[in-house]
């Protein structure tokens, strides 16, 4: 999708289109206040204070209508500057803009901008008349407090999107329609993989029974090629004393994105944002010779960050997640080496789970900004050195990003592009010679001498949760059979002649196949529609040809074509499909 706000172009003609909505609404509501009307990424929105009347989504069209017919007005769109007292004088009766107007200096040269009988303040700029904007469309209504506080007043925010010409506009609404189909937080709910309520918090996800199939199969497809790879999984607990954090630094950079400390029996805890920390400690347990590294600790692992509610979405965006992490304890001449095998693993992992649309971003220290960030510029030159070497020899192309490394190191991030909506980093593998110094950790190296490993920091996943979230788009929940939580339906065409048969057929599938046996008293069509409906792959339809030939029929999720086959050839093939990844 395109990024409104960061297109000069378009972030003015939907900055003006939002004056053009908020002129339209004055028509029809003429008591109508108004806050604020940003362009966003996905457009603009204008909060609005209608009193006791209420703008429901029916209300869109009569809107758009009295839009139009303002832009075909043709009315020149005038910048004002005003005083500070002119501006007070002018939007007397509005408390909103009053309130916006008071905070700012005395001295303060305030722009306002009219078109024919309608005037807000605006920076600016805008379009020259109200008939530039010709291609707009409303999408929605919802509730935002003022000031984005919830001990203020309930506004209402009107979004809508506008574009230069009829067929941005059309091909913008169509990838909206698709966008809807392959929100995972719809299909989540569809297919009952995952749920929330306010009761249990707000971004704390539930997963279903089906959920936690498709996580328990997550969650063992990587760490068996973790194993293959010589990692060794811990688990460690979900949250952990403040001097940990203020050991490894996190109290001081992170503790805006943390939960509350918690005081129990005179010791200060906090929720866990990150796993680091507890695998230094494990690290530290003993003490390790330079033949033990490189060490490679794993863990599937339960963390807590405070995210803002409005940031929030289904399980792509959360406060409780469980991170697909691990730390890789390493000598300075095994750096290239482990990384690259990381890299291998990340590469590979995308390759089986047909992930093709995603780019590497190498994010370094800023030179010219260095406060936020550990203080050796020694370390720096030789760690992002280190990790651009590894890139150039596999061959694989990446931007750099001045200014995104991590405070302890520099760090290299997969950016996925999603089927719908901007991309956001799937994978991260990060350098890091800060922490295990923080921490002082050792290991003896062949002439006897304590050294301090260097650290790895990794995670193919990023977070299953979001990883999740992200498959669910990319296949619109139409899952690969070894991932999905029913692999196949049973459906006896007649319960009285055919139940026996497919009571058979799942008796000899039950313990290698996740499979159902749907005997209910309802029509075969609905039976075949509704498991078309949950996406299952495999459809078993078993009628009196298949009882007295012991074969299986069966259709694929998404075809009409039934195919027969004896039960040895359809456990064969699906086993094929399920080793294939496909």
């Amino acid at each position: 999708m395109i990024n409104i706000k960061e297109n000069e172009k378009l972030n003015i003609l939907n900055h003006s289109c939002a004056h053009l909505l908020a002129h339209a609404v004055k028509h029809l509501y003429p008591n109508a206040k108004f806050w604020v009307g940003p362009v966003i990424e996905e457009g603009f929105y204008y909060d609005i204070d209608l009193g006791n009347q209420v703008i429901k989504e029916e209300d869109l069209p009569r809107i758009e209508k009295e839009m139009k017919k303002i832009s075909k007005g043709d009315k020149y769109i005038n910048r004002i500057e005003l005083s500070k007292q002119e501006a007070l004088e002018m939007f007397q009766e509005d408390p909103y803009k009053i309130d916006l107007i008071e905070r700012m200096d005395d001295n303060t040269i305030i722009s306002a901008y009219k078109q024919d009988d309608f005037i807000d303040l605006c920076r600016g700029p805008h379009m020259k008349t109200t008939k530039a904007m010709k291609y707009f469309k409303l999408l929605k209504v919802s509730g935002a407090y003022f000031k984005n506080d919830s001990k203020n007043k309930m506004l209402q925010r009107i979004y809508g999107i506008c574009f230069e010409n009829e067929e941005d506009l059309k091909n913008h609404l169509e990838m909206l329609e698709e966008a809807k189909l392959r929100d995972h937080r719809k299909i989540g709910k569809d297919l009952e993989i995952f749920m929330m309520d306010d009761l249990v918090g707000k971004g704390l996800p539930m997963y279903l029974p089906n959920g936690y199939i498709i996580w328990e199969n997550l969650e063992n497809y990587i760490k068996n090629k973790e194993k293959k790879l010589g990692y060794q999984h811990v688990l460690t607990p979900p949250l952990g004393n403040v001097e940990l954090y203020k050991t490894s630094g996190h109290w001081d950079h992170y503790k805006e994105n943390m939960f509350p400390k918690m005081e129990v029996e005179g010791e200060e805890f906090v929720l866990r944002p990150m796993n680091c920390p507890h695998h230094m400690m494990i690290y530290s347990n003993k003490l390790h010779s330079y033949k033990d590294l490189p060490i490679r600790i794993g863990e599937i692992a339960r963390d807590c960050r405070f995210e803002a509610s409005g940031a929030l979405k289904g399980v792509e965006r959360v406060r409780s997640f469980c991170q697909n992490d691990a730390h890789l304890f390493v000598t300075p001449e095994q750096i290239e080496e482990e990384f690259k095998s990381v890299v291998n693993l990340i590469l590979e992992s995308y390759q089986e789970l047909k992930i093709t649309d995603y780019r590497f971003e190498l994010s370094l220290r800023d030179p010219e900004d260095t406060e936020k960030y550990h203080p050796d510029d020694e370390m720096w030159e030789n760690a992002e050195n280190k990790l651009r070497k590894v890139l150039d020899d596999i061959g694989i192309p990446y931007t750099e990003k001045i200014g995104e490394a991590a405070f302890y190191g520099p760090k290299l991030d997969v950016q996925v592009k999603p089927a719908v909506g901007n991309e956001y980093t799937l994978s991260t593998c990060q350098l890091d010679f800060c922490l295990p110094a923080k921490f002082d950790l050792k290991y003896v190296d062949r002439n006897g001498i304590k050294k301090t490993p260097v650290v790895i920091h990794r995670a193919v996943f990023g977070t299953i949760d979001r990883f999740i979230a992200y498959y669910l788009e990319e296949t619109k929940g139409v899952l690969p059979v070894w991932m999905t939580p029913i692999q196949m339906n049973i459906i006896p065409v007649n319960n009285e002649y055919h139940l026996k048969y497919a009571e058979e057929i799942y008796d000899l599938l039950k313990d290698n196949f996740r499979v159902e046996l749907d005997h209910r008293n309802e029509k075969l069509s609905y039976k075949m529609r509704e498991s078309q409906t949950r996406k299952i792959p495999f459809t078993i339809i078993l009628g009196q040809n298949e009882v007295d030939n012991k074969t299986i029929s069966y259709r694929r999720f998404g075809t009409t074509e039934t195919i027969t086959v004896s039960q040895e050839k359809f456990i064969e093939f699906v086993n094929q499909v399920i080793e294939n990844k496909g």
